[in-house]
């Protein structure tokens, strides 16, 4: 778990670092202010600055957060929610299988016919469908009725090359990337909404459930078999091709990592212990937070402008640090512009 942790907060901080050099140098290199750019990007540099010895301090830290995660509900910055996924895929699944993928402002839904060993991947194909501005702070009927309308539609497309086996419902797995605390492998309650959502209604429900009504509502005739995030997802599709793969780290609109931890590892975990003898686990690690992370006078400008104000600078988010959002809106934000305009 340990070189889990480390080799990630170094993947973070390289990826920050380069990002943040490559677009400002790109902008101030073709206005001839490149001497001036190197300036500020030092500046940045020095405060920003994540030098190994601090990389094994937030990862000392992050370690015992994990620790804590495992031993009980709220124990911990971290969540370490349990997936009730004690197997990952093998390689040998066969048929037709659909997925919804929502993660942000698009949503994506897939199928994909498996041949098992010796056919893998036979065919596949997916459409991307944006979400309008108004369904992200709307009703969580208004936003289900419409993934579900979407997926009804990509439904209706299938064909040659897909089939159903005889006397099956279509399945469909759901990856949901927002915080949810799993009460099953196909059900879990919403914990709260992240990436520029914020339906209230849909807080303490089941997702679901949510999208489950929605689709009868339209009369789609599909069943939500399991319910992940896009981490553990990412983490599946790892295994499928390489039986060792054991983590995955997700760096875009937000960040998050699951791994495979040993089931009798887990004290908070109160059921039978599974055969396999593992659980993934997915860690939230956006809440982490640490005295060790850098906080400058631009992460409190971004702060400010955000959905929820103060609430990220006061826990020093590592998701605020990492991942492309943020990057972004650093090279972009009003303090940023109005140092580069002084050039």
């Amino acid at each position: 778990m340990g070189k889990v942790t480390v080799a990630a907060t170094v993947v973070c901080a390289a990826a920050v670092c380069a990002a943040a050099a490559l677009v400002v140098r790109r902008r101030m290199k073709s206005t001839g202010r490149w001497a001036r750019a190197v300036a500020i990007l030092k500046e940045m540099e020095e405060k920003c600055g994540t030098p190994i010895g601090k990389l094994r301090q937030v990862a000392d830290a992050m370690t015992v957060e994990m620790h804590a995660g495992l031993a009980s509900e709220g124990g911990s910055k971290l969540k370490m929610l349990i997936s009730y996924v004690d197997n990952l895929p093998t390689g040998d699944e066969k048929g037709l299988f659909y997925a919804l993928d929502l993660g942000g402002t698009n949503f994506r839904v897939l199928r994909v016919q498996l041949g098992g060993r010796e056919g893998r991947v036979v065919k596949q194909e997916f459409e991307e469908v944006s979400i309008p501005p108004h369904l992200m702070t709307g009703s969580s009927h208004e936003l289900f009725d419409y993934i579900a309308a979407a997926l009804a539609k990509f439904v209706a497309t299938e064909g040659e090359g897909f089939h159903v086996s005889p006397g099956r419902q279509r399945e469909l797995g759901f990856t949901f990337s927002f915080p949810v605390r799993q009460t099953s492998i196909a059900s879990g309650d919403l914990i709260k909404w992240t990436k520029g959502f914020s339906i209230e209604d849909t807080v303490g429900e089941d997702v679901v459930g949510e999208l489950t009504k929605a689709m009868e509502r339209i009369g789609l005739d599909m069943r939500v078999a399991a319910l992940v995030n896009d981490t553990i997802g990412t983490l599946a599709g790892g295994r499928y091709h390489n039986k060792d793969a054991i983590a995955a780290v997700i760096l875009g609109t937000g960040t998050n990592a699951a791994y495979v931890e040993r089931a009798h590892a887990i004290p908070k975990w109160h059921g039978l212990l599974p055969k396999s003898g593992e659980m993934v686990i997915n860690m939230e690690w956006g809440n982490f937070r640490s005295s060790h992370l850098p906080l400058t006078e631009y992460d409190e400008a971004l702060d400010t402008e955000s959905l929820n104000p103060g609430e990220q600078v006061a826990i020093l988010m590592c998701q605020f640090h990492v991942t492309i959002a943020y990057i972004d809106s650093f090279i972009d934000s009003h303090n940023a512009r109005a140092v580069l305009a002084d050039f």
